[in-house]
Order: C-alpha cells, then structure tokens, then sequence
C-alpha cells in the first residue's frame, strides 16, 4: 500500500504515550511514507489543514475524544482515515470493529479496505459516536485524565454513579419528523454509531452507515432506577424497557423547558441547548477490517 500517511499521534490519550516504535516500523513496512509535524501548536483540525495536502491519507493515534477535536480537519481534507486506538473507551473503534492492539490497528489500514460512515451534528459540531444532554454531561465534568489513565472503562462507572448521586431529572421537550412532545428525562442520547461510554449500546440495531440517528431518553422517576437498566444500557435493548423512550430519524430538537442544558459530544463538552441533531450520509472515509468473505456474500 504505497502513499503517504499524515501520522497524528495524542501523546495524552491513555496509551499516547507508549512505545510508538513498532507502528512507525509496521506502517513504513507496508509501504507507507509517514510525514510527522514536529514542534508545530495547535489543534488537531488545524494540524490537519495545514498538512492535509502533503499526505494521501491520515492515520490518528488517541480516543474518541482526540478523533472529535480532529473531526472539522478531516470533513475538510477528505482523505481516507486509519485509527490507533489509544485512549480510555475507544468507542469508534470498537463500533468498526478494530482490533485493541494500536500495532493489529496497522494491519487494517494497509489492508486498504475503506468504508464510508456517516457523521451526526448538533447545533455546529459534528460527531461520530454520540452527544448527551443531562448525565452524560455530569460524567464528562467529573472524568479526570488522571482516573481515566489509572482506573481505564471502569472510570466511566464511578463518575456515572457520582453524577447519578447529585443528579435530577428535568423537563424536556423533544422534535422528531414535526412531532412534539413533552417529558421529564434524566438523560436525552441521540447516536450516530453504536458504541459509547466505554462500551455501551445506543440501540442494538445502530449501525454507523444507516443514515439513521437513534435517540433514548432515560424517564425513570429516581435516579436510583436507570442502575437496574445497566443490563440493557449495556446491550442497547432498550425498546422493550417502558421508562426509556426511543426515537429513530434524521433530525432531532432538544428544548429543555426551564435554563439551558450542556451538551457533550464523543465525551467533549460542546455547548448549551437549545440543540438540533442532524445527520451527514457517508460524510467520512475510515480503514476498517475487510469483511469476511461469508459475510460478504
């Protein structure tokens, strides 16, 4: 697979800073010339702008957070994306079914097999994996990168039941293909992928090429509740379970009734509501395994 590869590496994320030795050696065996930018600030889109036209595809290093901040970059440059998944939850990977292991990570880009995935928006900010309102918010705030370096997933686990112990519910109002209805939520979630929060489903039949967004809301009456809807969170089975509503479209509006709310995007805080959630088709081209040849047919 010859070219020139873009090699952006997040030495922040959870294993940013390992050994990156044997990816170099990997990805320049396959054929690939690494342009790496050196003492160069700024953000991950711009790093992309800048150096975009100089590569014939870009491989990033980090979590779901490092691939959200570089999302504007790559929606401009368009060229093929190879994801090392080297930080805490690593959803995205986990939704094209990546390999852990940032060095097997290698091999499913030099395969060359690409698959175009659609992007999701709320309000100017696109994302990939999921945007929150309510608790998701809460968790995001009381993630530190040292407990996510430290505990790994099960970080996710405590902040969840911290922001649980101080939370409420609130008064939502919630658009779907011109229709309105009101309700209190402990959480509004609207997916573009299937995986999220270190491994949870947003719906089981969620798939990140659908051109369909998935949205739940968790209408428990105390927050004690959503702990017993764990098993199903976890599965994304959710369409059975009266107290979580679930939605799929293309377009949702969230409009909390009383102050505005925060919204979070593939674990970054992203702004207030009110919130709109949109859906871009086959916006991103990503390396993913080559599907097998049973499953092909």
């Amino acid at each position: 697979m010859p070219g020139r590869a873009l090699l952006l590496v997040n030495s922040k994320a959870r294993r940013g800073q390992e050994d990156l030795s044997q990816i170099r050696e990997r990805l320049s065996s396959g054929g690939l010339e690494l342009i790496e930018p050196r003492g160069e600030s700024g953000d991950w889109s711009e790093l992309i702008r800048r150096h975009h036209r100089e590569a014939d595809l870009i491989v990033l290093g980090g979590g779901d957070g490092t691939i959200n901040r570089a999302l504007g970059g790559l929606l401009e440059a368009q060229l093929p994306l190879g994801i090392l998944p080297l930080g805490t939850a690593n959803d995205l990977a986990r939704t094209l079914a990546l390999p852990s292991d940032p060095v097997a990570a290698c091999e499913v880009i030099l395969s060359g097999h690409i698959q175009r995935i659609d992007v999701g928006r709320v309000n100017d900010r696109p994302f990939l994996n999921v945007a929150s309102v309510g608790l998701a918010v809460d968790v995001t705030r009381r993630l530190s990168q040292g407990a996510k370096s430290r505990w790994g997933v099960l970080a996710y686990l405590w902040a969840a039941i911290a922001a649980l112990v101080r939370g409420h519910s609130f008064a939502v109002e919630i658009c779907c293909d011109g229709e309105r209805l009101r309700t209190r939520t402990w959480q509004v979630a609207v997916g573009n992928g299937r995986n999220y929060g270190g491994g949870l489903t947003i719906h089981q039949e969620a798939r990140i090429d659908d051109g369909l967004l998935d949205l739940y809301s968790v209408e428990v009456q105390r927050g004690w509740h959503i702990l017993l809807l764990i098993p199903a969170l976890w599965r994304g089975a959710l369409d059975p379970v009266h107290t979580v509503r679930t939605l799929r479209g293309t377009r949702f509006e969230i409009r909390p009734l009383r102050r505005p709310r925060s919204i979070t995007a593939d674990g970054e805080l992203v702004g207030q509501t009110p919130a709109i959630f949109e859906l871009k088709r086959q916006a991103l081209s990503v390396y993913v395994p080559a599907p097998l040849e049973n499953e092909s047919q």
